[in-house]
């Protein structure tokens, strides 16, 4: 059943632990309120699986732009970077103001960085940006994909008693 006076009591008591989250990080850790750190309030929910080829990584990225997502593997590490800008429009003052109800999606930076197994093809790494999933295909190098080896039998030859 929908009860709006339910919903929007219930929105701004979510709007109101926000700001308080926001407010309490501000006074215990003031050093870092303007510091990149503060900035990195979300991090892009992230699948890691293998198949026999490759590892694949799908992470969610809505509301990013493709070209500022930074991909980079140094060290065995895949390490995904980048920005998302405001949600919300900028107030201008000439005209009317903006009411706003709820402002839940974090803007700014943010990094993941995964550590994989040292036997991957580098120079092969490939990712692709569909529908605000970026899907990254880190293939293995050859020696470390399974393969099947074959089993020899040596056939004794068999005397025949008479």
């Amino acid at each position: 059943m929908y009860t709006p006076t339910l919903n929007n009591v219930l929105d701004r008591m979510l709007t109101l632990s926000r700001v308080m989250d926001d407010a309490v990080v501000d006074r215990i850790y003031p050093a870092i309120t303007d510091a990149p750190a503060r900035a990195q309030l979300w991090l892009p929910l992230v699948d890691t699986y293998q198949t026999d080829k490759a590892f694949i990584v799908e992470a969610d990225l809505p509301g990013v732009h493709p070209e500022n997502v930074d991909v980079s593997f140094s060290n065995g590490t895949l390490t995904i970077a980048g920005t998302r800008g405001a949600t919300l429009p900028t107030q201008d003052k000439e005209k009317t103001q903006l009411q706003i109800f709820t402002a839940e999606r974090v803007a700014g930076a943010f990094s993941r960085s995964l550590r994989l197994p040292e036997q991957v093809d580098v120079e092969k790494i490939e990712a692709t940006f569909n529908h605000g999933v970026l899907t990254i295909v880190v293939p293995k190098l050859a020696s470390a994909q399974p393969r099947k080896i074959v089993v020899h039998v040596k056939d004794k030859a068999v005397q025949v008693k008479e």
